[in-house]
């Protein structure tokens, strides 16, 4: 059977269920139990009934019928725009409302109308005796098991609904690649929800039976129904506030725990990884404690992803340092310098992981350009050079064709900008001073700094006083002068050696 159809059936049996339990049920025991009726009046009765009801039942088909056609669209064809997935979605969430709305309207007016018209009809002719001012009686009686009725398929709806929402939604993601969860506006708190339940199931009772004890009472002895009101009035009074004061502590139960799973979930989406102490022995315990176990297996994974990522980066860099043996462990190295600089700059510990991850693959755009160019012992020609300075570039280019998510993004400015020149004579793009990105300005001086210290198959790498003071001869012009001064002053200060 397919979900259109298991919804339609499962709205009937629930209509039935309902029907039987406020309409059939209470309603009937209510008329029948409390007028007392003459042997010939119970036919007229059960005529106005019977009339009623059909009435009742023709105008909510007419309105259910509008209700569906929305939805049955959706199921008449195979494919569907968006627009109209859209509107059927709406329509099944909006559904408990729109049976609510149903039962109160088409429902409640297409027996109430009828029935007190025939009423009056049969009482003109004195086929019924009954006073007519029982007739209010009835439509206070008939409205408040309406009431019932809709409660009673409020709730029921609300399960019925689910198969069709995610059939709908499965819809959407497969014919639009879009969730149409996103488009919804609905929302009714559980709070509203217990507090309308919970009254009206404690005074739909007593004030069904004040209704029939009230109706006993104008038959059998009017003297007494003054003081019957009082007592009736206090005691509803009562019950009304105790009804609600006990849905509030039990909503308030509730609603510290889901608040909880709620901040923690927030929590979760904002990247805060943090348990939550279940300190509770009910069903709660069981979400806590599944809380705790996702929170837990994300953990794991992003430990593992990351540990993942990290021998990543650590083969892209030494995969490109193996391409020039006199070069191995360059790209380590001016990382580790790069961290340096950050540390003396008291950078965040994400900002220096991303620092460092932009430093290792600083120079991967090199894999773009000629053996006979990248290892060449000689000097380079200026068309050689000129290979050469694309390499940033090249780089930038790759990483973006990886898609390395947004997360990883902030490491491309360093890659392509490595080259700048504060003065703006640098490349690729001659920029100059702040506005080239700062991981670039920071990397350029790990960078100068070890190229220079290192040796080459043409020259000797040069001492390392030497080295910082080529760096501090060149703050402000060819290197940003703050993370110079940072980088000369920690390996002054900690004659540090990096080592590969």
């Amino acid at each position: 059977m397919g979900v259109y159809q298991q919804f339609q059936k499962t709205i009937l049996k629930n209509y039935v269920l309902g029907s039987m339990i406020a309409v059939f049920g209470v309603g009937s025991i209510f008329i029948f139990q409390t007028l007392e009726l003459q042997q010939n009046e119970w036919m007229y009765m059960l005529a106005i009934i019977l009339l009623s009801i059909t009435s009742m039942f023709s105008t909510e088909f007419f309105v259910f019928s509008k209700h569906m056609a929305p939805i049955k669209r959706i199921y008449q064809k195979d494919w569907h725009t968006l627009e109209e997935l859209e509107i059927a979605y709406s329509q099944v969430e909006r559904f408990p409302l729109l049976t609510v709305k149903r039962i109160m309207l088409p429902h409640f007016l297409g027996l109430a109308i009828p029935a007190s018209t025939l009423f009056l009809i049969f009482h003109s002719f004195e086929f019924i005796t009954t006073p007519v001012h029982y007739v209010w009686y009835a439509w206070v009686g008939a409205f408040l098991v309406a009431l019932l009725h809709a409660l009673i398929e409020f709730f029921l709806t609300f399960q019925a609904i689910r198969p069709l929402l995610i059939d709908l939604y499965e819809k959407g993601q497969q014919q639009h690649k879009v969730e149409l969860s996103s488009y919804s506006s609905l929302y009714i708190s559980l709070k509203r929800k217990l507090l309308a339940g919970s009254l009206f199931l404690a005074l739909f009772p007593i004030l069904l039976f004040s209704m029939a004890s009230h109706i006993r009472l104008s038959i059998s002895d009017s003297e007494i129904l003054a003081d019957y009101w009082k007592w009736s009035g206090l005691l509803i009074t009562v019950i009304t506030l105790l009804a609600f004061y006990g849905t509030v502590v039990i909503f308030k139960n509730i609603e510290v725990p889901v608040k909880q799973l709620k901040e923690s979930f927030q929590n979760v989406e904002k990247g805060n990884l943090t348990f939550i102490s279940n300190t509770y022995s009910d069903e709660f315990s069981h979400l806590f404690s599944g809380f705790n176990h996702m929170v837990s297996a994300i953990q794991q994974r992003d430990e593992a992803n990351q540990k993942l990522l990290e021998q990543f980066f650590a083969v892209v860099a030494g995969t490109l340092d193996a391409r020039d043996p006199y070069t191995a462990g360059h790209s380590k190295r001016v990382a580790a310098y790069s961290v340096l600089i950050a540390k003396q700059m008291n950078w965040s510990s994400k900002e220096i992981d991303m620092l460092r991850k932009s430093a290792l693959l600083h120079d991967i755009g090199k894999i773009g350009v000629r053996d006979a160019v990248l290892l060449k012992d000689g000097k380079l020609s200026d068309e050689e050079f000129a290979q050469i300075k694309q390499h940033p570039v090249i780089g930038a280019n790759i990483l973006k064709g990886v898609d390395l998510g947004e997360d990883l993004l902030p490491i491309l400015p360093g890659v392509e900008h490595h080259h700048e020149r504060y003065d703006g004579k640098g490349y690729p793009a001659q920029l100059s001073g702040e506005d080239i990105p700062v991981l670039g300005r920071l990397i350029a001086v790990a960078d100068a700094y070890d190229a220079m210290t290192s040796d080459r198959p043409y020259r000797k790498g040069m001492p390392q006083e030497k080295a910082l003071s080529i760096l501090e001869d060149g703050m402000g012009t060819q290197w940003d002068p703050v993370f110079t001064k940072a980088f000369l002053s920690v390996m002054r200060g900690n004659k540090v050696m990096v080592h590969a």
